[in-house]
């Protein structure tokens, strides 16, 4: 291994910032044992000191009970080094190797075996093409038996920078290794109800061991959602690492850390606009950082995360609503308002003007790109999606809205979660989450979540039944469900198909699902759409409409919509076909209908068996008689000749 001291890599050309070797040592525990380039300016690749913010790297890419597996891949977001909410993307690869076989055997290596885990951090939400690159480095790093042999990880480094770009965003790498029809082949019609859930944004754990096939299905889900995976996890991991009990508890008072405010720069603040557009809606400049950010090298990105100074300017940040306790800290958190901003500068006195004057200073005609109103307008069908920053969101949105900002304002989406993370889960900075877990503590804390999705069996466990009822499917989401799972299933056995086909394809399921939601959205807009949302669920469409996400896209126009059928793709009279499927789903997920379930499973096995035995016994009885009736009858006729002679 390098020494500290080593001078330092150059400044990062593309999307990875780090290659790293993260190992088990049987005295430290997890610890990284190689970064490139070093984790912190100055030090040397072999440093083990971590940024404070990134704490539990090590945690996250040796997952917890790895060595009850030969090998392994992990998903993983960290929290942003700086206040400009991009979350960074993690990919490991875990491998295992009895020591005996190294080549080079270091002299803290004491067990019979050595774990470890090749890891890349990148800005660029390519989970499934990075473990592709990853997995092949990896097993050529240990094949090599000589863990200080780190050139193949540098060269690693170089390679993906220069071959990894943001237009890999706009096809389909993005969803690379994420397979919806497997979901579906799997959770069947229970599918549409996780989807909902995330919705609604609620508490999801979910859990199943190994790790790769818990993050595989985890992020599966979210690619069910329009942009999500590519452009609407940016902020899902902005959370502060836990430090010690006594600062914990004078935290809120004393410390303002970066998940209490609202970050603009200061040259959007001065040029922005806030006033009312047409039909009484708000309208904001969008100047947002991620806006800034977006055409921003990722070199110059880098840096300022590492700390440099910015030459966008001075970052001002703008506080949000106060929280006294979890109950207002989620109802605060779920409050939209931009004049938030407004009413932050009024008091410094930099916007003295009222909403009736700002608005009349909109200029009409040759708006300038950077002073694009919030206010989507549709775009031209050029062959490829025109994504507009939005200030409120802060995401790169299309002209329906999408990504929807669920994962945003505390909000978090954590692939994998190391048991040293399980303080999020009570957090009161945290609103709500989508997290992964492998390990059981995190299962039996029920009340710690809304719903429990246990991978293994398909199960989903909703605590409360008030949720309950509203997840509770209409009869046209039975129909989009039963729709999802009969094309997906027939088309099981086709060699030709194999995920990757159109209809009952990966393609077509995540299609499928934008027209669901894509519907959903037209119908809201619609006046008197009582009996149109009744379709989606009317307690569900009541529900969703208090969630952040709504109101960050209700804040909006979006045009393209008027474009969009406003009805359940499945709408229609009832019939006997949906007394069937309700009767179906009924049995499948109810607690009563499962027992039923079982017990008709098990009469009729029972049935069988004494069926079976009945027949032997019966049929041993017949032979038995039918043996001695043969026997009478032979003796009779022998009897029979004798007389006769």
């Amino acid at each position: 291994m390098e020494k500290r001291g080593a001078p330092p890599a150059p400044a990062p050309r593309g999307p990875v910032l780090h290659i790293m070797v993260v190992g088990f040592h049987h005295k430290k525990g997890c610890q990284v044992e190689f970064s490139y380039p070093p984790l912190k300016p100055g030090e040397g690749h072999d440093s083990h000191s971590l940024p404070e913010e990134w704490k539990y790297l090590p945690f996250l890419a040796l997952p917890d009970g790895a060595h009850n597996y030969q090998e392994d891949t992990v998903f993983f977001h960290l929290p942003p080094r700086c206040g400009d909410r991009t979350t960074v993307y993690g990919v490991s690869c875990y491998r295992q190797i009895e020591a005996k076989a190294l080549k080079v055997r270091q002299a803290d290596i004491t067990r019979e075996t050595v774990q470890k885990s090749v890891c890349v951090l990148s800005q660029l939400p390519l989970y499934g093409l990075l473990q592709a690159k990853l997995q092949l480095i990896t097993h050529a790093y240990f094949e090599e038996k000589d863990f200080t042999q780190i050139s193949i990880l540098k060269e690693l480094y170089d390679h993906m920078n220069t071959s990894l770009g943001s237009t890999l965003l706009e096809g389909s790498q993005a969803y690379l290794g994420l397979s919806p029809r497997d979901l579906v082949l799997h959770f069947r019609h229970k599918v549409l109800i996780l989807f909902k859930l995330i919705l609604l944004e609620k508490k999801v754990l979910f859990y199943i061991s190994p790790v790769n096939r818990l993050v595989g299905a985890l992020m599966t889900v979210l690619s069910l959602f329009p942009g999500m995976i590519e452009h609407g996890l940016t902020d899902c991991s902005q959370y502060r690492p836990r430090k010690s009990i006594s600062e914990d508890a004078g935290l809120q008072e004393n410390t303002p850390w970066l998940d209490d405010y609202v970050s603009v720069s200061a040259a959007a603040n001065s040029n922005t606009n806030l006033g009312m557009g047409k039909g009484g809606r708000k309208m904001a400049g969008n100047h947002s950082l991620e806006g800034q950010k977006a055409n921003m090298p990722f070199s110059q990105s880098e840096k300022t995360c590492n700390g440099a100074q910015s030459s966008s300017g001075t970052v001002q940040r703008l506080k949000v609503p106060s929280r006294t306790s979890p109950a207002s800290s989620e109802s605060d958190w779920e409050t939209l308002d931009p004049s938030i901003l407004e009413e932050s500068n009024l008091k410094e006195g930099e916007h003295k003007n009222t909403a009736s004057e700002q608005a009349e200073n909109l200029p009409s005609k040759g708006m300038s790109s950077e002073s694009l109103p919030i206010t989507v307008q549709p775009q031209a069908n050029t062959g490829h999606t025109v994504l507009v920053p939005g200030l409120v969101s802060g995401l790169e949105e299309d002209q329906y809205g999408m990504p929807l900002a669920i994962f945003t304002k505390g909000y978090l989406c954590l692939p994998y979660m190391a048991l040293q993370q399980h303080h999020l889960l009570s957090d009161v900075t945290v609103r709500g989450f989508v997290a992964g877990a492998t390990n059981i503590l995190f299962r039996q804390q029920k009340h710690l979540s809304d719903a429990i999705v246990e991978i293994e069996d398909a199960h989903v466990q909703i605590h409360d039944p008030e949720l309950r009822k509203i997840l509770n499917p209409t009869t046209a989401d039975l129909r989009f469900a039963d729709y999802l799972v009969k094309h997906v299933t027939e088309n099981r056995d086709d060699v030709f198909l194999d995920g990757t086909g159109w209809e009952g394809g990966d393609e077509w399921i995540r299609a499928q699902f934008s027209v669901y939601l894509h519907a959903l959205l037209a119908a809201v807009l619609q006046p008197d759409n009582e009996k149109t949302l009744s379709d989606f669920g009317t307690a569900f469409v009541a529900a969703w409409k208090n969630t952040h996400n709504y109101r960050v896209w209700n804040s909006n126009k979006h045009s393209a919509l008027a474009e969009v059928n406003a009805s359940h793709p499945f709408q229609g009279q009832y019939s006997v076909s949906d007394v069937k499927l309700r009767l179906s789903h009924s049995v499948q997920n109810s607690d009563r209908g499962k027992k039923i379930g079982n017990v008709m499973v098990s009469t009729s096995r029972n049935v069988v068996q004494t069926g079976k035995a009945v027949g032997q016994s019966v049929g041993g009885a017949f032979t038995s008689a039918k043996s001695a009736m043969s026997s009478w009858f032979s003796t009779f006729t022998h009897s029979a000749q004798s007389l006769g002679d």
